[in-house]
C-alpha cells in the first residue's frame, strides 16, 4: 500500500518511514501542506491508501490541509498531533479526518488504525468483493443484511452497536482485535473514554447470547470470538 506521510520533522519522518516500510508500506514523504497536496495530484500514479497528516506544518495549518485533501480525494486521513483536547479531535473529524492519533503514540496502535481505515475505504468501493450475507458459528446465526442474530433458532435482540461489534469479531473468528481497532471500526472514533463503553458492550453481548465464552478477553490487547461447537 502507498502511504503519504506529511511530516515536517525529517528525523521523525525517517524513523516512522523505516517502521512502515518494514510492514510493507511504500512511503512518500511530504514536508509541507503544499507538498502533500501536490503529491495527491499526479494523474496515472497509483493511489494512496492512507494519508498520515501531522498538524504542525510550516506553511499551512494542518486542519486547513485536511479540508483541502478531503475536497480532492476520498483517501482516508489519519491526523497525527500533540493536541490531545477533545475539541481539537472533534474539529479534525468534522473536517473529514477518518481517525486521530495523539503523540506520543504506540506504533502498534498506529498500524492498527492504518489498517482499520484502509479496510473501511475498501469496503465502500464498487470493486470490493460481495460481502457475506450470513455467518453461522456453531449455534449462533448472524444475518448481516437484516442485522438479525439467533441462538439455537431463537432470535436475540441486540442494539446497533452490539450487532456491529459482534459482526466485526464474527467475520474473523479466532483473530485477536486490538481494543483501539474495535473502537475505531465500531464507534468510528479514537476518543478517550470509549474503552469503558466497549467493555460494557462485550459484557452485554455475553449476557444476551447466554454464551459467556463466545467473546474471549485477551489481556492487554483486546478481544477475539471463539466459535462455539454446533
Amino acid at each position: 500500500m502507498r502511504l503519504l506521510l506529511v511530516e515536517d520533522d525529517n528525523h521523525v519522518a525517517a524513523a516512522l518511514s523505516a517502521i512502515l516500510a518494514r510492514h510493507g508500506f511504500q512511503v512518500v514523504h511530504a514536508r509541507s501542506g503544499e507538498e502533500a497536496l501536490q503529491a495527491l495530484l499526479p494523474a496515472g500514479a497509483a493511489p494512496f491508501g492512507v494519508v498520515l497528516l501531522d498538524l504542525g506544518l510550516p506553511d499551512q495549518d494542518g486542519y486547513e490541509v485536511c479540508g483541502k485533501i478531503r475536497k480532492r480525494t476520498s483517501t482516508p486521513v489519519i491526523m497525527v498531533t500533540a493536541r490531545a483536547d477533545v475539541r481539537s479531535r472533534i474539529h479534525g473529524l468534522n473536517l473529514g479526518a477518518d481517525d486521530y492519533v495523539v503523540k506520543p503514540y504506540d506504533t502498534g496502535e498506529l498500524l492498527a488504525r492504518i489498517h482499520a481505515v484502509s479496510r473501511r475505504k475498501s469496503a465502500g468501493e464498487d470493486t470490493a468483493p460481495t460481502p457475506v450475507a450470513a455467518l453461522r458459528l456453531g449455534n449462533v446465526h448472524i444475518e448481516l443484511p437484516t442485522r438479525r442474530v439467533s441462538v439455537d433458532g431463537a432470535e436475540v435482540q441486540l442494539t446497533r452497536k452490539e450487532f456491529d461489534l459482534l459482526a466485526l469479531l464474527a467475520q474473523r473468528p479466532g483473530v485477536v482485535f486490538r481494543r483501539e481497532q474495535i473502537i475505531s471500526e465500531v464507534w468510528r472514533t479514537s476518543w478517550e473514554g470509549t474503552g469503558r463503553t466497549l467493555e460494557v458492550h462485550v459484557a452485554s453481548l455475553r449476557s444476551k447470547l447466554r454464551l459467556p465464552a463466545l467473546i474471549e478477553t485477551v489481556r492487554g490487547v483486546g478481544y477475539r470470538l471463539v466459535a462455539p461447537s454446533a
